[in-house]
């Protein structure tokens, strides 16, 4: 069932401490389960399993529950034990698990309104008892954990991909398939529409919210992660380009200010947040280069006048300008505006970047594995991943989090 990896301890990179096979299909989700050696995961396949970690070292199914349909994403609340279960029908399923040795699931409720598609995120909150959700019929809903009753629901202009909530303030922030990010405030059964962030080029693909900074991290098939000051008001606020692939799963660390994102081809990225970064730039409208003034294609009163051939317009990623190819023919990175990797950059703005500027602000690791969703249990400094590929794998990231995260962190 499941395979326990020996590595030495290699400083500054995760440590690949088991690989959990026996999945029939897709992972959807796994979460590390605090203070006990136990994951808990949910698969296309439609099972729900507990696993526990014996005396060998190995993990082995201590719970195996089937469903009635593919289970496609999960929320787990450790002090009840409780389980909520989003299946590809558009059903919740919520169950318990009064202890992780036995196997027992017992069922409390099973809602089947919750949406009329596959159910892509749900957030349970103990404040509230609500279970809120998204799902691709384009909606977010919101019900009582106690009853099982529907209290609200709004609807998208797209699929609804993934989800994020604030108990005290019962903010909910939804990304969808467009690449837009809404803020709504849900309040019993009605709601209000706060705000609406747009920023990626491609759909949002994870979630992160931090409630004590009050940031919010989002990450997209464009393979960029935006983080956005809400807090301060003053929306986007850093681009981060670290990955060669759409973004699936995000987690903020309070303590050590580091962010973690992983990508559909198994990139883990550590960034760095505990430094002073730069806003990118806007990118500049203009009919000309702003450098040489060149016309661009579509000025044809000025390739008329000049008797010149228009050029194709480029962007500078450091000032923003509109540029023509010849006066950007230089590329760099430039980790304190968040790019990791090589971009263009105007010749002018290139010349003024030092030797130093160019010290990577993140570290970059191979999962080696599809990697679609993500969990942490940031006082042990453990990480789990999952994905398409039906493993689940169990990382050692303390060489990376720092041994002080051990301490004095409540999640």
């Amino acid at each position: 069932m499941a395979a326990e990896i020996h590595s030495r301890p290699h400083s500054s990179r995760p440590i690949l401490l088991n690989k959990i096979e026996g999945h029939q299909d897709a992972v959807s989700a796994a979460v590390l389960i605090p203070k006990e050696d136990g994951v808990i995961t949910v698969s296309e396949d439609r099972t729900i399993r507990v696993w526990l970690k014996r005396d060998s070292g190995q993990y082995w199914p201590s719970i195996y529950h089937t469903v009635s349909s593919p289970c496609s994403c999960m929320s787990y609340h450790h002090e009840s034990r409780r389980i909520f279960i989003g299946q590809d029908n558009g059903a919740i399923v919520s169950l318990t698990c009064p202890e992780l040795t036995q196997m027992i699931c017992v069922p409390v409720y099973l809602c089947v309104s919750a949406h009329q598609g596959r159910v892509s995120d749900m957030v349970f909150s103990l404040l509230s008892q609500w279970v809120v959700s998204t799902g691709h019929d384009k909606s977010l809903s919101w019900m009582c954990t106690q009853s099982g009753s529907m209290l609200g629901r709004h609807y998208f202009s797209s699929w609804a991909s993934c989800l994020q909530y604030d108990n005290d303030t019962q903010h909910a922030f939804v990304g969808d398939y467009s690449g837009q990010i809404t803020l709504l405030k849900l309040e019993g059964q009605t709601y209000s529409t706060i705000t609406t962030l747009k920023g990626h080029e491609g759909s949002i693909g994870a979630l992160w919210w931090d409630p004590v900074q009050r940031w919010l991290f989002s990450g997209a098939s464009d393979h960029s992660v935006i983080m956005w000051d809400i807090g301060g008001r003053k929306g986007r606020t850093l681009l981060l380009q670290g990955h060669h692939e759409k973004v699936q799963a995000l987690r903020y660390l309070q303590l050590t200010r580091q962010l973690i994102s992983c990508s559909a081809d198994g990139t883990v990225t550590v960034w760095n947040m505990d430094t002073q970064r730069e806003e990118a730039p806007h990118w500049l409208d203009s009919d000309s280069c702003q450098k040489c003034e060149q016309p661009f294609f579509w000025n044809i009163k000025q390739m008329w006048d000049t008797k010149t051939l228009g050029l194709r317009q480029h962007h500078c990623r450091k000032c923003g300008k509109a540029v023509c190819g010849k006066c950007s023919s230089k590329r760099s990175t430039y980790p304190v505006m968040g790019f990791e990797f090589q971009v263009r950059m105007c010749d002018d703005c290139y010349n003024t970047i030092k030797d130093e500027d160019r010290t990577p602000l993140a570290t970059f690791h191979e999962g080696k594995h599809n990697i679609s969703h993500m969990d942490m249990d940031p006082a042990r400094g453990l990480m789990v991943t999952c994905g398409s590929d039906r493993v689940v794998k169990i990382w050692d990231m303390m060489q990376l989090v720092g041994c002080s995260i051990a301490t004095g962190f409540s999640r």
